[in-house]
């Protein structure tokens, strides 16, 4: 099972990324850990990206894409993979199904984990970090038990990057660059949204059930 997993920051895609691991054996393919992995091993595309990296300049699509197809050539992804982050528009998904079909294989299913903005900033902005052991809590869903200190004792704080102003202009670069890639994979008809409002567990009964479908239609 080959899954391209959507969904924007705050929607839990992490969460259901680690369920479908347990559950179905697949490999995560992240395109940070992808990167991280090719500039250490110094592959042939990581090289090349290091150029654009250490210029400062966005690391173009066909370099990009050549990562993938490093990655997906890997032994451990034989039996499936999700990917998360790849692709971010209709250019990297037209090149995935070039890459994937030269391999003999195919997409099976994408997975859009869709959430109300509202709820992505009530999730995103009551974020708090710990100052001296880096503890994570939320002040909606995991409060400290003592208003702005962790449980060790230290101030807990609001990183920049977690207020309302910069998470809804996260949100809305989200939906600009993913809305193509969303009209993509519609017609194809592997493109199933997922409500990811609920709970992980019911997110995730409709993320299994979405995935066993595609299995049955990819034996059928």
């Amino acid at each position: 099972m080959n899954v391209v997993l959507l969904g924007p920051p705050g929607a839990g895609k992490g969460t259901q990324a680690e369920r479908l691991i347990e559950k179905y054996g697949l490999v995560q393919v992240a395109t940070g850990d992808m990167f991280r992995a090719a500039l250490s091993q110094r592959t042939p595309m990581g090289l090349e990206a290091k150029k654009y990296m250490d210029s400062g300049s966005l690391v173009p699509d066909e370099v990009v894409e050549g990562l993938v197809e490093e990655r997906l050539a890997g032994d451990d992804v034989a039996g499936g993979f999700i990917l998360d982050g790849f692709p971010r528009n209709a250019h990297q998904a037209e090149a995935l199904d070039r890459i994937l079909s030269e391999s003999g294989r195919a997409l099976d299913l994408v997975l859009n984990i869709v959430v109300d903005p509202e709820v992505l900033v009530k999730r995103l902005t009551g974020r708090r970090v710990c100052r001296d052991c880096g503890g994570n809590y939320h002040m909606v869903f995991g409060p400290p038990e003592v208003e702005g200190q962790c449980s060790c004792g230290g101030e807990l704080y609001q990183r920049d990057d977690d207020n309302e102003e910069t998470v809804r202009n996260r949100l809305e670069v989200y939906r600009d660059q993913t809305q193509p890639l969303i009209d993509f994979y519609r017609p194809s008809g592997k493109l199933v949204d997922i409500d990811g409002s609920r709970s992980p567990d019911e997110v995730f009964a409709d993320v299994a059930s979405a995935v066993d479908r595609a299995g049955s239609a990819g034996v059928a």
